[in-house]
This record gives structure tokens, C-alpha cells and sequence, in this order.
């Protein structure tokens, strides 16, 4: 059933919460949970680093300490950051509003947030 869900809306603006597994490093799932988010985003060079590499990569979104709204301008990144980070790769804007979130861990899917992400898509309702 999560695989099918899967498959059928990615790549896309969704982010499935799924069990970690003891193949996913401690790290990246979430500490007491034991769960981690998966997204197959449908912007191409991403997929093409991924290809590329032969391995998934790893983000998160930018909500600096202070922060409202999460940080989304190349320039911008880089005037604050810069001297932090190895490389900031400007893809244009990809705007400010969210990933939909479904949670996989139970028997049902169960919608977290709603985001970009139409839930009809995922035979859901919220």
C-alpha cells in the first residue's frame, strides 16, 4: 500500500513519514519516533545529483534562529551563510508554501499537513 502511494503522486510536492529502518543511519531518523521523511521532489537537477551520485541526498528546509519564514533566495543564503557552507546552488524560487505530509508508520494513511500536495491524489480527505 505505501509503495502504490507512493508511486502514484512522485515525483511531487509530498513528504511521507515512513519507519526507519536499521539501514537509515541514527542521525537522520527522528530520535524517539524512530520514523524519517521521504520526499521525491519533481525539480530535475535534484533528481539528476541524486542519479548522479547513486545515492539520495539530504535536506532540510532553511528557518534560521529568528527567522518566520523559511529562506528560499540564492543570494540571500549565501550573503548569510556563505562562509559556513561548502556551496549554495541557486534553482530559482521554489516559493514558501509547504510539502504535504502524510504519515505511512500506521495501517492507514493519515494526512499531517496539507500543503501543495492535493490530498484527493492521495485518496484522502482533510
Amino acid at each position: 500500500m505505501q509503495y502504490r502511494l507512493i508511486r502514484n503522486v512522485t515525483p511531487g510536492p509530498y513528504t511521507f513519514i515512513l519507519e526507519a529502518t536499521r539501514e537509515v543511519p541514527r542521525r537522520l531518523s527522528h530520535p524517539s519516533r524512530k520514523t524519517i521523511g521521504l520526499r521525491v521532489p519533481d525539480i530535475r537537477w535534484r533528481r539528476a545529483c541524486s542519479t548522479l551520485l547513486g545515492q539520495p541526498l539530504i535536506s532540510t528546509t532553511l528557518l534560521l534562529p529568528g527567522d518566520e519564514l523559511p529562506r528560499t533566495d540564492a543570494g540571500e543564503i549565501r550573503e548569510r551563510l556563505g562562509h559556513e557552507v561548502d556551496l549554495v546552488i541557486d534553482s530559482g524560487d521554489a516559493g514558501i508554501e509547504p510539502t504535504t505530509i502524510v504519515d505511512l508508520t500506521g495501517p492507514e494513511a493519515v494526512l499531517v499537513r496539507r500543503g501543495r500536495g492535493p490530498v484527493e491524489a492521495l485518496g484522502l480527505s482533510g
